[in-house]
């Protein structure tokens, strides 16, 4: 299904709020598809709410024609939001989808009534910069099995529900889906050519560009290939490689169903669960590349999760070392809405 996103007309840039600017800056901090940071917040002004919006002008259209991920995206950056709010020691009151109509309008978030910060939630906000994308391998030593318990408490909190693959035929399965799908994107200029967009071999700012080491690291140095931001690689090494304890645990997001609201949702669980692993020092690695072709992420669901809808393919780990991808300033994504237009 191929959706269309129109680009929003431009608002007001200069942020006037200070509560409106913490909440963008957090939001800013949240993982996205290649870091394209695909969305824009508007601050209605005079306490009445601040919106999340996707920015259809960063879309891939290759890699992401129905949105899926780019709504994903944001729903990572509406989960920060909510964490920022109650930080601020209110409730974070959530309409999303508040414009059927508008399907750049993913959320409103209003201030609820106050609530005295709580030590999780002040562990989740320090999280939010302590968050980063691992790539390549993991540290050797396992992730408890109380740890893992909790994040798949966390993904249900938001409705979701995380599949950890043990199995090691599943895995090698799974492996398996992950490099044929990479090598099908390799393989075709026109999403080679979009990767490279957001490349740090691109001609865009610094700040909107996938860390250096994404570019650096060997994209096929583990079980599980990586994305080839260079353009360099034509296949992926197909030479049969065994699961090791520094491939980290694998696990698969999924939602109930395969709608807008679901993206959404999935992308809030899946901020929830990473907030949760980098507090306890663990961090993920994203392989959704079998997830962007149709017959591959039906075979991945048929397969490992059943009736559900696959989301996210990830890897959780202890990383060796930390490498953060650039941001965009706050003021940047943010604008005020003008006058009369929140209603």
């Amino acid at each position: 299904m191929s959706v269309t996103y129109a680009v929003p007309a431009p608002l007001d840039p200069v942020p006037r709020g200070r509560a409106a600017f913490h909440l963008a800056r957090a939001a800013g901090c949240a993982p996205s598809v290649h870091n394209t940071q695909p969305w824009f917040f508007v601050d209605e002004g005079q306490d009445r709410g601040f919106e999340v919006h996707a920015d259809g002008g960063r879309r891939l259209p290759l890699t992401d024609p129905a949105g899926r991920e780019m709504v994903i995206s944001c729903g990572a950056a509406l989960f920060n939001v909510r964490v920022a709010v109650r930080n601020l020691g209110f409730r974070p009151v959530v309409t999303p989808l508040p414009v059927p109509a508008d399907q750049a309008f993913l959320a409103h978030v209003g201030w609820g009534a106050h609530a005295e910060a709580t030590d999780r939630v002040r562990a989740m906000e320090r999280a939010l910069t302590r968050r980063h994308t691992q790539r390549g391998l993991f540290g050797p030593a396992p992730l408890p099995w109380s740890l893992l318990e909790e994040l798949r408490d966390q993904a249900r909190a938001e409705g979701a529900l995380l599949h950890t693959v043990d199995n090691p035929e599943k895995l090698r399965m799974l492996a398996q889906w992950v490099r044929t799908a990479e090598s099908a994107h390799r393989a075709d200029p026109g999403h080679a050519a979009e990767i490279g967009g957001w490349s740090g071999h691109a001609r865009r700012p610094w700040w909107e560009r996938v860390s250096r080491d994404a570019c650096r690291l060997p994209a096929d140095g583990s079980l599980f290939a990586g994305r080839d931001y260079t353009g360099l690689l034509v296949d992926c090494d197909g030479r049969s490689r065994r699961w090791t304890a520094r491939t980290g645990t694998v696990a698969v997001l999924s939602t109930p169903h395969d709608t807008r609201l679901d993206w959404l949702r999935a992308g809030q669980a899946l901020q929830r669960v990473l907030l949760y692993a980098a507090a306890h020092g663990v961090m993920a690695a994203f392989h959704t590349q079998p997830l962007e072709l149709p017959d591959l992420r039906a075979e991945l669901q048929t397969r490992l999760i059943g009736d559900r809808s696959a989301q996210m393919v990830l890897r959780l780990g202890h990383p060796t070392h930390l490498s953060a991808s650039p941001r965009r300033s706050p003021a940047a994504a943010l604008h005020v809405a003008r006058t009369g237009a929140a209603s």
